[in-house]
């Protein structure tokens, strides 16, 4: 892919796994709350695991998946509370601020779109305070959908104005650049460590980057080739 930052107006990029390391999130659903579950309910944490995991892949690609009070609901627990056990992995990308510092200083409209529920927004930003580089926040759940629904990136329009030929999309979920790519956006981007804990693997479907570092081209040029 040829990317002219000449073409781009707008940038939208995802939270978690595209600019925020994943092993948080990873590590909070897969071992602490089935610790904490486990301890709640005397099982073992065997069972624990096996049983919350059955209910996670029950919500996927719905708007319950990230949305912390139906899970504070369906499970008995303060999940809030039990994210800001863990708050000190939540962590930056590396070459994130670099990379949107360029996109301020080339004058994009660049807008954080995620699924995640307002709750986990408040914990990050207030951790990361990374959300003064971005124009705006939309979540998910104000649009109504997740963004796996193809609807999804229509419907975005009634909050953020964008053209989808002059758009690129920062994602480390290839279903949710699918979706946008039934949409039309032009430049669709997979960000491929999405955790600091994975080894990272070509997407087939997708130009693949580790790192946004990879998209800031040379001083006195606007394009660069992936």
């Amino acid at each position: 892919m040829i990317i002219d930052w000449d073409k781009i107006d707008t940038v939208l990029l995802d939270m978690d796994g595209t600019i925020l390391d994943r092993h948080f999130d990873d590590h909070f659903w897969l071992e602490h709350v089935p610790k904490r579950w486990s301890q709640q309910n005397h099982k073992t944490l065997e069972y624990a695991k096996e049983h919350l995991y059955r209910l996670f892949r029950s919500q996927e690609n719905t708007l319950n998946w990230t949305d912390l009070d139906y899970w504070s609901d369906c499970l008995k627990l303060d999940i809030p509370v039990l994210k800001q056990e863990i708050e000190h992995l939540i962590a930056i990308h590396p070459h994130v601020i670099e990379f949107l510092l360029f996109l301020k200083h080339t004058g994009k409209t660049v807008w954080l779109v995620t699924n995640a529920h307002s709750k986990t927004l408040d914990l990050k930003m207030k951790k990361t305070r990374i959300g003064a580089y971005f124009d705006g926040i939309i979540s998910a759940h104000q649009v109504g959908l997740p963004k796996e629904d193809v609807r999804f990136w229509g419907e975005l329009q009634s909050f953020i104005s964008y053209e989808p030929e002059r758009t690129m999309l920062g994602e480390d979920s290839e279903a949710n650049l699918k979706t946008a790519q039934t949409f039309l956006i032009r430049y669709l981007i997979y960000i491929s460590r999405y955790s600091s804990k994975i080894e990272p693997s070509q997407s087939e479907h997708f130009t693949t980057i580790e790192y946004f570092k990879r998209l800031i081209p040379k001083k006195g040029s606007s394009c660069i080739t992936i």
